[in-house]
Formats: C-alpha cells, structure tokens, sequence
C-alpha cells in the first residue's frame, strides 16, 4: 500500500543541482525543544537507511545523514522554484506530523482527535495507531511546500491533504480523508524565506579587498586541515566537514545566524551541502564559493596555490 510521503530529489551528486542559482528557501522559526527533538531524524518515511563504511568517521557519517535528511525537503523546495522560476516571497513551508487510520476506522480517528484536544500528544498517538511508515518518527513528514505531499509512486498528488495542512491554523489538529485513509495532522510550525546563492569568486574577491566586510561577514571554510594547509583565504575559519560532530550542535552559538555567511570548500560542493544544512538551522543570507578555492586561484588570484 502506498503512503503519503514528501517527494524528494536525486542525491547530492546530481550535477543539475550545483549551477549557479540564487535559492530561497526558508528556515526555521520557534517550536518546543520537544519537537526540536522529534525533527533532529526527519523524515523517517523515506525507507533508505545509510551505514558508514568502515573508513569512514562517525562525525562524517552523521553529517552525512543529515545532509541526506535536509536534501528531501530542502532541494525539492529550491527545484521547484527554479523551475517555476518564481522566487516569490509568498510561498511558505510547513512543519507537519500526522497519522493514518483505515477509511472505515473514522470512529478510532475521532477518538484520537478528542485524546488530542485532552493533551495527548499527536506523535506519541502516531507511533501506536498510525498505518504510515512515518510513525516511526511521531508521524513526522518534515518540511513541505504545496506540491512535495506525493505518494510513493511520486506521481499521484494528495490535494485533500495538502489543503488541509495549508490551510490549518498553527498546532491546531485537523482531519482529512485521503484515498489512503483518514488522517489527522497538525502543522507544528512555519518558516520564513531565506536566501542561499552562489557567489563568484572574483566577487568575493572584491569584497575581501574592503576591510568592514571581513569584519561584518561570517566566513566557513568546510575543508580538512591538511587542504587549508596547502591553501587559504584570509578571514575563514575552518570547520572541517569530517569534524562536523564537534562543531555541528554548537553553529548557532558560534555565528549568527542573521549575518551574511560565505561558505567555501575545494570545489564547491561540500561547501554547498553545508551551505544546505545551515539553512536547515536558521541562517538567513548564504553564499556559497562557487568553484571553490581551486576556481578562486585560477579566476581571482593567482596568487593563492592549487592543489
């Protein structure tokens, strides 16, 4: 049986994925450290579950998989707008939960919704009597956009869940029937746009000739030590992506979120998948190096070695 699920894209190694773009996305505003907990693993409805290699470190691993995580949401968000070419302030996502019955089990929904208006939990309600895969998560779906809410086949749409959750006032929860069901959800919070764009390295690079903007902007450099040993820009601070397990937990007390952050890696593709997570985590205003250091030595200053 098919369940409702967030549709998502291809993995990061999409090339499409990586031209320069200018994404808005939004980000995260307030909810429970409740919820903050439930949605640290989401969405679980997606059934591919990721192992480290035996080379690999549990730092890298978990970043991995929360890159993972955020891309089923995040890149289908900025997809979407790309290829609506829309880019408008007034669209919005969504945070929703819910959880699934039997079509002829609408009186074990009722009850389910007045436990809820009791002070029930909905998660707690959804790990025992949902039909979805996503109970395993507190029937947690992630953020959505209108058009993500698909079926497994990623075809069909589901608009009469889709309308419901649009259309619900905050942590109120309501009920929909679906052709899978009867479903209760509940839109847990809402998120406001944010920008990730690509930024090219001669522009960077005139911008770091001005002494206010190192001292105004936020600078990550995502690469190991053993790379910034071979080759650095001034005013980065290193936060190797295989160390992500030290410094992840903590982005939000080391830089803020409200500031500009420029993210740079060899390439530009690490730094953009960071760039990606950041979002995840509130920051406003990102731009990724395209290219990378490599591309700002060969167009910017070739003065700054290659390796």
């Amino acid at each position: 049986m098919s369940m409702l699920r967030v549709s998502h894209l291809p993995p990061f190694s999409t090339p499409a994925l990586f031209a320069p773009r200018l994404y808005r996305l939004p980000i995260f505003t307030s909810f429970s450290p409740s919820k903050l907990r439930q949605i640290s693993s989401f969405p679980s409805i997606f059934p591919r579950t990721l192992k480290p290699s035996s080379s690999s470190s549990q730092s890298s691993f978990i970043f991995n998989r929360v890159l993972a995580m955020a891309a089923r949401s995040c890149f289908r968000a900025a997809a979407a707008s790309f290829s609506a070419e829309s880019g408008s302030s007034s669209e919005r996502e969504i945070l929703v939960q819910h959880l699934l019955v039997k079509e002829n089990d609408l009186n074990l929904l009722l009850d389910l919704q007045q436990r809820v208006v009791r002070g029930e939990d909905l998660s707690d309600l959804a790990v025992e009597f949902s039909l979805c895969p996503s109970k395993k998560e507190g029937g947690m779906l992630g953020w959505v956009r209108k058009g993500q809410m698909n079926t497994d086949s990623e075809i069909s749409q589901v608009p009469e869940f889709e309308e419901a959750a649009f259309n619900a006032p905050l942590n109120k929860v309501v009920r929909c029937k679906t052709q899978f069901g009867w479903h209760l959800l509940q839109v847990l919070s809402e998120r406001e746009e944010s920008i990730l764009q690509e930024i090219p390295p001669e522009e960077l690079h005139l911008k770091m000739q001005d002494p206010s903007f190192l001292e105004d902007a936020q600078l990550i450099d995502v690469r190991e030590p053993e790379e910034v040993a071979q080759a650095s820009l001034p005013g980065f601070q290193v936060l190797p992506l295989q160390q992500f397990g030290s410094w992840g937990p903590e982005i939000t007390a080391k830089f803020d979120p409200q500031k500009d952050t420029y993210v740079l890696c060899h390439h530009g593709m690490r730094s953009l998948q960071v760039s990606k997570w950041l979002q995840t985590q509130g920051f406003r205003r990102l731009f990724n190096v395209s290219g990378g250091i490599h591309a700002y030595a060969l167009k910017a200053d070739q003065t700054i070695p290659t390796y």
